[in-house]
Parts: structure tokens; C-alpha cells; sequence
């Protein structure tokens, strides 16, 4: 039967002309490798991040206005060291309530765009 198998990407707007500021928030502080762009597609510039099975691509958007409810939303193995990780790297992150018994958390990139943080085990 013919159905939607998965997320290949997430794609996430920034300012134009702001990519080396989001190669060192998403693959500096968050630790997202990094994968080339198709050569066919460099010409309109952004970033692409490997995020499991899934990808995460940014790009620059002309009167760009940051997402606050839109958002991805990341699988974090040991969720506890990983959010005292970015607050040494200066991110605000704010505990959320918990859905399912898995803890969140949500930051921002330093566009605003919201991104949420999901524990991959029950607390």
C-alpha cells in the first residue's frame, strides 16, 4: 500500500547571507556533522546536517522572520549531559514539560528559530 515511509529533511530559514554563523551554532555547538549540498543546488548557499537517519538543511530566506512554533525537534541520547553541554556553551535551555515520560527542553538558534530537545529514554 502506498505511504509516507519517513522525514528525509527539515528545512530551517535564517537570515540571508548567515551561514557561517549557523555552521557554528548547529555544527559547532550542537555537534551536527555537516554533509555536502549537491553542487546544483550551492548557488542559493545554505547548509546541510546529518541528524540520524534524517536531515536537517538551513538556508537563507529573503525577509526572513524567525519560527517560534514551527520547530525541529532532536533526539538527544543522554539528554541531562547533553543540556549541561550547551549552557557551557552559552545556550539558554529551558526544561519543558514532559510528554510520555520522555524529558524536553527548547532552545534557540541565534536567529530565534525554536528547536526542541527530546530525551531518547523515559525518565
Amino acid at each position: 500500500m502506498p505511504h509516507i515511509a519517513g522525514i528525509d529533511h527539515v528545512q530551517v530559514a535564517i537570515p540571508p547571507g548567515a551561514d557561517e554563523q549557523a555552521r557554528a551554532f548547529y555544527g559547532g555547538i550542537l555537534g551536527l556533522p555537516e554533509i555536502p549540498k549537491p553542487a546544483s543546488l550551492n548557488a542559493s548557499g545554505g547548509l546541510w546536517f546529518q541528524t540520524g537517519a534524517s536531515q536537517l538543511h538551513i538556508g537563507g530566506q529573503a525577509g526572513f522572520i524567525a519560527a517560534k512554533k514551527a520547530h525541529p525537534a532532536f533526539v538527544v541520547a543522554d539528554f541531562a549531559a547533553y543540556c549541561a553541554l550547551l549552557r557551557e556553551r552559552g545556550v539558554e535551555v529551558r526544561e519543558e514539560v514532559q510528554v510520555n515520560g520522555r524529558r524536553r527542553a527548547g532552545i534557540e538558534d541565534p536567529f530565534g528559530n525554536r528547536i526542541e530537545l527530546i530525551a531518547t529514554t523515559v525518565a
